[in-house]
């Protein structure tokens, strides 16, 4: 027998014959109520087995004690930190604290903290989910009409919102903008494999630049880098083959920071580089970083504003929203490739901006 839904407010509404904000009124004691009105809501109430959701009305009133539980994989990551900043501004004008603890990419440690949350009956919960995590011990809660709202990268296991960023479209952004300034050998520098849904995105938009260049993905160029050690020893071997890359795709801002120190040891200014998320005070380097950046504020605001909506009535399936990525070219991702210099001509060596 197939499980039924829990009755919302609307539902009684309907069954009672009168608007939602009557049975509002009549629940929550927000105004007077006829007794004949009063008597159909309740009848309507016992009928459906409706129970009112006080974390929802603690939210709508805006209860200071009421919170928001975000699980986020790095709390040393100034990525998730803008992430968390974007909720907690987003959040806090409906009245609401919030809660942040970090997974540290660990699925058990993300499970803990989410029942932990759950203990606390927060009035959302926010996951960035750790690389093999699985959600489906998140589904009485959420069918019990808490919202669930992932963000980042999607859930596994469990129908929820989610808010992400355009991973794959980025890559092939800046891979294709590489191409454009005369590279044909480019590498790319980053987590493999790849578990996890972002680094998955980007090397497949990584290699999508390529084949639309009509350019072979070799995999020799493809370095796997899960620190920012790694990332400067890969990025050694990477300019040590006997054909090198003459540009690299840092696959995260770990991994830019390990190419960036490496080339930095090498004297190589003639390698281009693009790194996918910007980094602090990425202008003021030599030459300065071009980066395809995310908009981690606008994660974190969306998927607060997507959580808020369902704690206010939004019964919609759920949907996944896409925050796209920006270029932004300053100077190390312009550095002329030899297709360039030769002025070779067709579609992968057209110029470009």
């Amino acid at each position: 027998m197939a499980a039924t839904r829990r009755p919302t407010l609307a539902d009684v509404a309907r069954e009672a014959g009168v608007s939602a904000k009557t049975v509002s009124r009549v629940l929550n004691g927000d105004g007077p109520a006829a007794e004949d009105t009063r008597e159909k809501v309740l009848a309507a109430v016992t009928r459906l087995g409706f129970r009112l959701n006080p974390m929802a009305r603690s939210v709508r009133l805006g209860a200071p004690d009421t919170a928001v539980g975000l699980v986020v994989p790095d709390l040393g990551n100034p990525f998730f930190g803008r992430v968390a900043g974007s909720v907690e501004e987003t959040v806090r004008e409906r009245g609401l604290t919030l809660l942040v603890g970090s997974s540290a990419e660990d699925p058990a440690r993300e499970r803990a903290l989410a029942d932990t949350f759950l203990g606390r009956r927060v009035s959302m919960l926010l996951v960035v989910p750790a690389a093999g995590a699985g959600h489906a011990g998140l589904r009485e809660a959420r069918a019990g009409g808490l919202p669930v709202v992932f963000l980042d990268r999607p859930g596994s296991g469990l129908a929820a919102d989610s808010v992400l960023s355009d991973h794959r479209a980025g890559a092939r952004d800046g891979v294709a903008h590489l191409i454009r300034h005369g590279h044909r050998r480019i590498g790319f520098v980053g987590d493999l494999p790849a578990r996890l849904y972002t680094r998955r995105e980007r090397l497949a938009g990584y290699r999508a630049a390529l084949a639309d260049a009509g350019l072979p993905c070799d995999r020799s160029l493809v370095a796997g880098a899960h620190d920012r050690h790694r990332a400067a020893a890969e990025t050694a071997r990477l300019l040590a083959l006997a054909d090198p890359p003459t540009a690299l795709l840092a696959g995260n801002n770990v991994a830019a920071l390990g190419v960036l120190a490496q080339l930095a040891r090498s004297g190589r200014r003639d390698v281009a580089l693009v790194a996918f998320d910007d980094l602090p005070l990425a202008e003021l380097l030599d030459p300065p970083l071009t980066a395809v950046a995310q908009d981690p504020a606008a994660l974190g605001r969306e998927a607060a504003r997507t959580g808020l909506a369902r704690l206010d009535g939004d019964r919609g399936r759920a949907r996944r929203i896409t925050v796209p990525t920006r270029l932004i070219p300053r100077g190390s991702g312009e550095l002329p490739g030899p297709a360039a210099a030769t002025g070779r001509s067709g579609t992968a060596g057209r110029p470009g901006g």
